[in-house]
This record gives structure tokens, C-alpha cells and sequence, in this order.
């Protein structure tokens, strides 16, 4: 019997001849992977930027900016609930270390609007914030919790973490205002952690789509700390307790302390002096 090769392969074989089809084939493959679009960011540093500082406290550290870009070029399928496939804008996350300006408090990173590459990636939204660099003063094993965030969109999209709670026209100025939380857990392990609550409490978050200046200048109060004891163990009708630093204690509904009765706090000693 004749030995089926590449080479012999034909109709007079028995056979759909193939061999140029597969050569063909073949070289699409190569070619399409060869020409497949470089996703890489290219930002271009020279052109169009937008500036976000962050004024420090006493106590606290700028955290790293997680800032994302998006393409619509290089776009990719996902699924909504029901399964049914639709198109998203890819999106790339890097991470932005803002630097200090001299000996001041003041903390700067600046974003290129264009994020460049063949994707032609464009910013979409950043996410900043300060949290607390020394948490052990409030304890041995103290570790930070969350808060201090603000995310800033510069474009449609919703970010990560939401949509926009509010949106501003031309470039942003916060000044916002936060409250120590210490929280003790026990289910699942002790842990102790600090946190700042403010307005949103994790993270507030604006669009801003023709910001080029972004201010952020937290007002902490250190004076003024919460504390709250988590239960020892799930039992219904067990929650956790606030402690408000004018004596009072009471659970809350949404788990957090609140804002509002901490400012009501502070405005009332405030008053007194």
C-alpha cells in the first residue's frame, strides 16, 4: 500500500488533495500572529497631562494612584448576566508612585492624557488617597483598614469601583474631611485596624471631563476616634457597637460609623470652646 505523505497526497489518492491548502493555511497563521496589534502603553509624557496632588496630614502617606486606561480598538467580549456576549473597551491598569515636591506636604503625579500604542489608549479614571503610615499608634498589631480614597473619571465610562457620585465641570478642588475608626473582629480571627471615614467612607468618586488640575486635600481629626467592637461570634442579633468619642455607643445600620453623628460631634465641642 502506498504511503500517504504531504508530499503524494491527491485526488488519486482517495484523498481531497490538500498540500496548498495546508501551506496557506499555514502562512495566515503565522501572518495573523505576526500582524496581531502590540496592546503595549505608550504614553506620550510630551503631550496633553493631567496633574493630581495630594496634601498629606501628619501621620498619614500618599498612596500609590491605580490609574486605568482604555481603547476601544482593542475592545474584547464579556458576558452579560443572562450570557448574552457584548462588547467592552479594553482597559490597562498601572500603578503611579506620587512624588513628593521638595520638603513640602504636598504629593504630585502627572497623568498623560493620551495613553499612546496601537490601541491608541486614552485615560479613563484614577484611583488616590492617603491612609494612615505609622497605624501601630493606635495599638500593637494595628493594621490599616480603608477609606481616604477618591476616584476622579475623566471619561464615560463607569470606573472599577462605580459610577460617579457627582459630576464637576472644569478642574477639581476636594477638601474633605475624616475621622479615625479603630474596629476589633473575632470571627474568623482576631484583627485590629484603622480606618478613615468621611464622606462615602471608602471612596468618593467624581467625573471630571474637562479636569486637567485635581486637588485633594484631606482634614483629618484625629482627636475625634470612633471605636467599634465587632461580635464574638454569628448569632442573630448580634452586632457590632460603636463608641463615639463623646461617650455614647449604639450599633449602625450600614456597619460603619456615622459621618453625620461624628461631625455632629465635633461641631458641638467645637462650639463649647
Amino acid at each position: 500500500m502506498k504511503k500517504l505523505t504531504l508530499e503524494n497526497l491527491s485526488v488519486g489518492d482517495g484523498v481531497i488533495k490538500f498540500k496548498s491548502k495546508f501551506i496557506m493555511l499555514l502562512g495566515a497563521v503565522v501572518s495573523g500572529y505576526g500582524c496581531a496589534t502590540d496592546k503595549s502603553l505608550a504614553p506620550v509624557l510630551v503631550g496633553e497631562q493631567i496633574t493630581v496632588t495630594v496634601k498629606v496630614p501628619a501621620d498619614l502617606a500618599a498612596k500609590k494612584m491605580q490609574v486605568v486606561y482604555r481603547s476601544a480598538i482593542c475592545a474584547f467580549t464579556d458576558y452579560a448576566a443572562n450570557g448574552v456576549p457584548y462588547q467592552r473597551d479594553g482597559y490597562k491598569r498601572i500603578e503611579v508612585q506620587p512624588a513628593r515636591q521638595g520638603q513640602t506636604d504636598l504629593y504630585e503625579a502627572k497623568l498623560a492624557v493620551d495613553g499612546g500604542g496601537a490601541c491608541k489608549w486614552h485615560l479613563s479614571n484614577v484611583t488616590f488617597g492617603v491612609k494612615y503610615e505609622g497605624p501601630t499608634k493606635f495599638g500593637d498589631g494595628v493594621v490599616y483598614g480603608a477609606g481616604g480614597g477618591v476616584v476622579v473619571i475623566f471619561d464615560e465610562n463607569d470606573s472599577g469601583r462605580g459610577g460617579a457620585d457627582r459630576e464637576v465641570k472644569g478642574d477639581l478642588v476636594l477638601r474633605k474631611e475624616y475621622y479615625p475608626w479603630v474596629n476589633e473582629g473575632f470571627i474568623g480571627g482576631y484583627k485590629k485596624d484603622v480606618s478613615l471615614v468621611g464622606e462615602g467612607y471608602i471612596y468618593v468618586i467624581y467625573r471630571a471631563l474637562n479636569a486637567r488640575q485635581v486637588y485633594f486635600e484631606p482634614i483629618v481629626y484625629s482627636e475625634f476616634v470612633v471605636h467599634s467592637i465587632e461580635p464574638k461570634e454569628k448569632r442573630e442579633g448580634n452586632r457590632t457597637i460603636f463608641y463615639y468619642p463623646d461617650g455614647n455607643s449604639s450599633p449602625e445600620i450600614q456597619s460603619e460609623p456615622s459621618f453625620r453623628k461624628l461631625q455632629a460631634i465635633r461641631l458641638a465641642a467645637e462650639a463649647k470652646k
